[in-house]
């Protein structure tokens, strides 16, 4: 009698479950570079961000002593100096413990200089105006008593060295804020003169500045930052003069 034959195995061959999700592909390199340089973004971000926050005060400081420096050179009577504000109404207020906080949109910072005796010795305040290479921002000292700038300083410029950098060194120069006059008209509504730089040589009246030959442009810019910070300064502020006389 013949043994019946076994049925062959069969190899069973796994059916995939229904709505099952297929392996993710292998990530590109391309996504790995795009998250590296994102990470690496984010972490010169926050060192950059940390750094700027860590030098704030110190940078700040420094900049609030060169003002102050500032303001001693153009009015050499100052022992103490105070800073104000000039409002686009017409009125003044104090701006004590300012330091670098905003200033109300139209107000013109100043300062309020005061002698030994707590008496006004004048008043500063900051002006600029784009020089050759960049803006020249000047600090000028205004008298009172003769309406007039009686010495300027350079808070910040990059003029061209040996030629505009001549405005810190050149004494014809500097002799134009001797005296220079700013006084304002009858009603106190603007200058009664506009200031500006003429040709080196053909100054004629009070309100001119002779420009230094060879760096006109430099010398107009100084011109052009007191005119313009004086005319919207001084109307505002000599009406309320008074009202800074005699502090200490």
């Amino acid at each position: 009698m013949s043994t019946p034959e076994k049925p062959s195995a069969q190899k069973i061959i796994p059916i995939a479950a229904v709505g099952a999700t297929p392996p993710a592909p292998p990530a590109s390199p391309t996504a790995a570079m795009i998250r590296t340089l994102g990470l690496v973004s984010s972490i010169c971000g926050l060192i950059i961000v940390g750094a700027y926050q860590g030098t704030y005060d110190a940078v700040a400081a420094n900049k609030r002593i060169a003002t102050e420096r500032a303001v001693f050179k153009v009015i050499p009577a100052a022992k103490s100096i105070a800073e104000y504000a000039a409002l686009p109404a017409g009125g003044i207020e104090p701006r004590v413990g300012a330091g670098d906080t905003a200033i109300a949109p139209g107000a013109v910072k100043f300062f309020a200089a005061y002698d030994e005796r707590g008496k006004l010795a004048g008043i500063a305040a900051e002006g600029g105006a784009k020089g050759y290479a960049d803006t020249v921002r000047i600090m000028f000292g205004y008298s009172p008593d003769c309406q007039c700038v009686i010495g300027i300083g350079v808070v910040s410029m990059r003029e061209t060295p040996g030629i505009g950098d001549k405005i810190l060194t050149d004494k014809d120069f500097l002799a134009n804020f001797n005296a220079l006059d700013v006084k304002l008209k009858g009603d106190l509504a603007a200058l009664a003169n506009e200031v500006r730089a003429v040709k080196h040589g053909a100054k004629t009246n009070p309100w001119q500045i002779d420009a230094i030959a060879g760096a006109t442009i430099t010398s107009r810019a100084v011109g052009k930052a007191i005119n313009d910070s004086a005319q919207a300064l001084l109307p505002r502020l000599v009406p309320n003069l008074e009202k800074l006389a005699g502090k200490s």
